[in-house]
C-alpha cells in the first residue's frame, strides 16, 4: 500500500515539463508528501526537497534574495516545497523561481484552498497548474482486483472511508479517524479564518452529516443554529475549501415543476462523516447504508472525473412533487442520469417524470456490482 501509485502521479509527470509551478493541494493526510517523495525517488534528475513545516526553511525562503535562491537551488533540476502556505510571501517566492529558473521543475504542496488561494494564486497568475489530491479512490486501491474482492472490502470503506492511514491500519481505523477529524477540522479550519465559535462549526457539521445526500436549506440550518443564513453559507464555503464537503446543484431547464435553488451536500470521505457523528457501526446494522453508498459513489466519481479532466458538471434532480434522480452528469452533448442502490434485493426504477422531460438522457442503476463500470 505504501508504494501504491496515485492517479494524480501521471498528471503531475505530464505537467512538470510545462515551465510552470505545479501546485498540489488537498486535505491533511491524503498522501501529498508521499506522492512527491515518490516523484523524487523515480526522477532521473537531481532534486531538492524543502518543507515549510521547518522554521529554518520558513525564515530563509521568506526573505531570500535572487542570489540566495540561486545558491540554494544550485544544480538541482527538481524543486519540491512541501506545505508552502507556511512560508511568508509564498506566491511571490514561487513567481520568482518560475521566472528566473527556467530549467527547474517546481512542485509546491499545500493543505488548504483557503491559505493557498490567499497567498499564492494571485502572484502566480498564468504561472501555475493546480491539481487536487483526495483520499484514495476505489480505482487506485482495487484496479487489479475483481468485483468480488471489491465487494468484500466495500463494508469497511462505507464506514471508514479511504484515507491512506486508515486503509493501511484497519485495526485502529476508528481511533485514527477520530484523531484525523479533530485535527484537520479544528486545528485547520478554525485557525485559518479565526473562527471564534467552534461549537457552531461542530453543530453545523453534525447537521450536515445527518442530512448527507439530502437537499439542504440554508434557511432551515440557520434557524436550527440560531444564526444568520449568511453565516451558515460562509461556514459551508470554508468546509468546501478545506476539502471536508462538496455541494451539488439541482439541475433544471426552467421547468416550473423542477427544484432549482436547493443543494445537496456530500462528504469527500465517509470515514470523516462517520467520525463527526461518532457512528462506526457495521454497515449491516445501519439505517444509512444507502446514503453512505450514494455518498461514496458520487465522491469517487468526482475524484476520477477531475483526474481524467472530464468536462462534465455534476447535479441532482428533483421536482416539487418529490420525484428525484440521485445524480446527473451534463456534458456539452450528453445528459447521463444515475440512481444508486446498495441493497441488491431492492428494486429501483427511474421515475417516468424525469424520462418524460429528458427522453434523450441515458439512465443507469448503480449497485455494488456496477462499481467498476461507474468508478473506473
Amino acid at each position: 500500500m505504501n508504494t501504491l501509485q496515485r492517479v494524480a502521479y501521471v498528471n503531475i509527470e505530464k505537467w512538470l515539463s510545462n515551465h510552470k509551478a505545479l501546485v498540489l493541494i488537498g486535505a491533511r493526510q491524503v498522501g501529498k508528501t508521499t506522492l512527491v517523495n515518490q516523484l523524487i525517488e523515480n526522477s532521473n534528475e537531481k532534486a531538492l526537497y524543502l518543507t515549510g513545516d521547518e522554521a529554518n526553511v520558513q525564515n530563509i525562503l521568506s526573505t531570500a534574495s535572487l542570489a540566495q535562491l540561486k545558491d540554494l537551488i544550485g544544480t538541482n533540476k527538481l524543486l519540491v516545497i512541501d506545505e508552502v502556505q507556511r512560508i511568508d510571501n509564498a506566491g511571490l517566492l514561487l513567481k520568482r523561481i518560475v521566472d528566473n529558473f527556467k530549467t527547474v521543475k517546481l512542485i509546491a504542496t499545500g493543505s488548504s484552498a483557503l491559505e493557498i488561494s490567499d497567498k499564492i494564486f494571485e502572484p502566480l497568475t498564468g504561472r501555475h497548474i493546480l491539481l487536487h489530491l483526495y483520499p484514495f479512490s476505489l480505482f487506485e486501491l482495487y484496479k487489479h482486483e475483481n468485483i468480488i474482492t471489491i465487494n468484500e472490502n466495500l463494508p469497511f470503506h462505507l464506514v471508514h472511508g479511504f484515507y491512506p492511514e486508515i486503509c493501511t491500519n484497519r485495526i485502529d481505523a476508528e481511533l485514527l479517524l477520530k484523531n484525523l477529524a479533530s485535527q484537520y477540522l479544528y486545528k485547520d479550519v478554525l485557525i485559518w479564518k479565526d473562527i471564534r465559535k467552534p461549537e457552531l462549526l461542530d453543530k453545523l457539521l453534525q447537521l450536515l452529516a445527518y442530512q448527507m445526500g439530502s437537499e439542504v436549506s440554508l434557511n432551515e440550518l440557520a434557524t436550527q443554529l440560531k444564526v444568520k443564513t449568511e453565516t451558515v453559507d460562509s461556514y459551508i464555503d470554508l468546509l468546501e475549501k478545506a476539502f471536508v464537503v462538496f455541494r451539488l446543484k439541482a439541475y433544471n431547464t426552467n421547468q416550473r415543476k423542477e427544484v432549482s435553488k436547493l443543494k445537496k451536500i456530500y462528504f469527500w470521505d465517509n470515514g470523516i462523516r462517520n467520525a463527526i457523528i461518532n457512528d462506526f457501526r457495521p454497515i449491516q446494522n445501519r439505517q444509512d447504508a444507502g446514503a453512505l453508498f450514494e455518498n461514496m459513489m458520487i465522491a469517487d466519481r468526482q475524484k476520477m472525473n477531475e483526474w481524467k479532466s472530464k468536462n462534465s458538471k455534476p447535479y441532482f434532480w428533483r421536482t416539487l412533487q418529490q420525484q428525484e434522480v440521485d445524480y446527473l452528469e451534463k456534458t456539452s452533448s450528453q445528459l447521463n442520469a444515475f440512481e444508486f442502490k446498495y441493497s441488491l434485493t431492492q428494486k429501483v426504477r427511474f421515475t417516468k417524470a424525469f424520462s418524460n422531460v429528458y427522453p434523450e438522457a441515458t439512465t443507469q442503476i448503480i449497485s455494488p456490482n456496477d462499481i467498476k463500470d461507474f468508478c473506473w
